[in-house]
C-alpha cells in the first residue's frame, strides 16, 4: 500500500488552522483577553427571516409522509436551480439552462474539487497572493513540482498581483492551462474591468485554457464596471467555470450552499466539461439537503432579496469604517470598496506574522498574514468586515493605540 505522497509537500497546517492555534495559545495564556477577530471571513449576521421561514416550512414538511424526500438531486432540485438562474444570470443578460448549473455544499469544495476532471500534467496559473485552496488542492493532485526557496511551486505559473499593477494579475507570457481568477478578490479585495477580464477570456480561448472563476463575493460590488459574472464577458461561456456562493451573501457559512456553472459549449478535447462535472459529482457527492436548498431558495424572495441587501449594507460600513479608519492613522489601504476585505500594508517594514503577534499581544485583534497567501502577500495583512458595527469600530480605536 501506498500513500499519496503530495499531501506530504503541502504544510501540515491550513493558513485559517494555524491562526487560530496561535489565538487559542494566546487565550488560555490570557484568559481575560477580549480578543477581536477579524480574520477568517466567517459571517457573524444570522441567516434572514425569509430564509428561516422557508426552512422551517422545509423541516415541516420533511416530518411528514406525504411530504417527506430522501436522497436530493445530486445536482440540485429543479426549484432552487431555476432561482439561480433568473435571478442571477437572466436579470443580467446572460442566458443559461438549468443543468449549466450545479448546487453544492460549498464554493470551497467546489474549487477543490474541480481539478478532478483536469489532467495531472495541465500547467496552472495562480495568483500571488491567492486563496490558498487553489494551490494546495492542485498540490494534493500533483501539479505542483517541487516548493523552491522562495515560497513557490516549481510547475505553477504565478501572476503577481502588488501595488504596481493594482493587485490585478497580468496575462502570462506563456501558454498555461488552468486559471485561477477570484473578483472581488480574496484576500487583497480589488476588482477587475469589463475590459480587463475580456482580456483573460480572449486569452484563454486563444490557448484552449480553462478560467476557473471564483465570484464569492460578487454580492459586494457596487461599481457598475465590474462584472458579477464572468459570462456578462462575450466568449465566456468557451472557455470559464464559474463558482458562487450563498455563505458571504446569505450568511450560509455555516448553513453550507453554493454552486457551479459550466457551460456546454465549454469543451475540451472532445467533450463537455458539463458532463464530467456532472459525472463527478453524481459518484462522489449526494447532493444538498432539501431543508437547505429551500432556504437557498427564499434568498430571491422579495423579501429575502431586502434582508440579504440589508446584512450585506451592514458589511460594506464595516469595511468603510475599517479602511477609513486606518487610513486616517496612516496605514496604506486597498479593497474594501466592492469587497468585505481590507488589505493593508504592514508598517515598521513588519512581516506578516510579525505584525499579526503586535496586533494580537498589543491590541487583542485578530488579522490574516498577507504571506500566507503566498509570496506577494508578505508586508501585507487583511482585514474582514464580517464582524459587528460595535467590534469593528473598536478595533480600529484599539489599532490607534499602537
Amino acid at each position: 500500500m501506498k500513500i499519496n505522497e503530495n499531501f506530504l509537500k503541502i504544510q501540515n497546517n491550513y493558513l485559517f488552522s494555524d491562526i487560530a492555534k496561535k489565538v487559542k495559545q494566546y487565550s488560555a495564556e490570557n484568559p481575560d483577553a477580549d480578543i477581536i477577530r477579524l480574520g477568517i471571513g466567517d459571517v457573524t449576521k444570522p441567516l434572514c427571516p425569509a430564509v428561516c421561514d422557508a426552512m422551517r416550512k422545509a423541516v415541516d414538511e420533511m416530518s411528514q409522509e406525504s411530504t417527506f424526500r430522501g436522497y436530493p438531486p445530486e445536482w440540485g432540485y429543479d426549484f432552487l436551480k431555476s432561482a439561480i438562474n433568473s435571478n442571477d444570470f437572466a436579470s443580467r443578460g446572460v442566458v443559461l439552462s438549468d443543468d449549466e448549473i450545479f448546487v453544492s455544499d460549498g464554493a470551497k469544495s467546489d474549487c477543490g474539487n474541480i481539478v478532478d476532471i483536469f489532467a495531472e500534467d495541465n500547467i496552472v496559473a495562480v495568483c500571488d497572493p491567492v486563496y490558498p485552496v487553489y494551490v494546495d488542492t492542485n498540490v494534493m493532485s500533483g501539479r505542483s513540482g517541487e516548493l523552491s526557496g522562495d515560497g513557490k511551486w516549481s510547475n505553477f505559473c504565478y501572476m503577481p498581483c502588488t501595488k504596481e499593477n493594482n493587485f490585478v494579475p497580468e496575462i502570462p507570457d506563456k501558454k498555461v492551462d488552468l486559471i485561477y481568477l477570484c473578483f472581488p478578490n480574496n484576500p487583497t479585495g480589488m476588482t477587475i474591468s469589463r475590459d480587463d477580464l475580456k482580456k483573460w477570456v480572449d486569452y484563454a480561448n486563444e490557448n484552449e485554457a480553462v478560467i476557473l472563476y471564483d465570484a464569492a463575493y460578487e454580492a459586494f460590488i457596487t461599481d457598475d464596471n465590474v462584472p458579477h459574472s464572468i459570462f456578462e464577458i462575450e466568449g465566456a461561456k468557451t472557455c470559464a467555470i464559474e463558482f458562487r456562493s450563498f455563505s458571504k451573501t446569505a450568511g450560509f457559512t455555516g448553513t453550507r450552499c453554493a454552486y457551479t456553472v459550466i457551460p456546454h459549449e465549454l469543451k475540451r478535447n472532445g467533450t463537455e466539461l458539463n458532463a464530467l462535472w456532472a459525472r463527478r459529482q453524481a459518484t462522489k457527492f449526494n447532493g444538498v439537503s432539501y431543508v437547505t436548498q429551500r432556504g437557498a431558495e427564499a434568498v430571491y424572495s422579495e423579501e429575502g432579496k431586502k434582508q440579504v441587501r440589508e446584512t450585506i449594507n451592514y458589511y460594506r460600513k464595516n469595511a468603510g469604517v475599517i479602511y477609513n479608519g486606518l487610513k486616517n492613522l496612516g496605514y496604506e489601504v486597498f479593497g474594501a470598496v466592492n469587497s468585505p476585505y481590507i488589505w493593508l500594508k504592514t508598517p515598521d517594514n513588519l512581516t506578516s506574522w510579525e505584525f499579526f503577534d503586535r496586533l494580537l499581544k498589543g491590541v487583542q485583534v485578530v488579522g490574516t498574514p498577507g504571506s500566507g497567501f503566498g509570496p506577494s502577500g508578505e508586508g501585507y495583512f487583511r482585514l474582514t468586515a464580517f464582524g459587528s458595527a460595535e467590534k469593528t469600530k473598536e478595533a480600529v480605536e484599539r489599532i490607534a493605540k499602537l
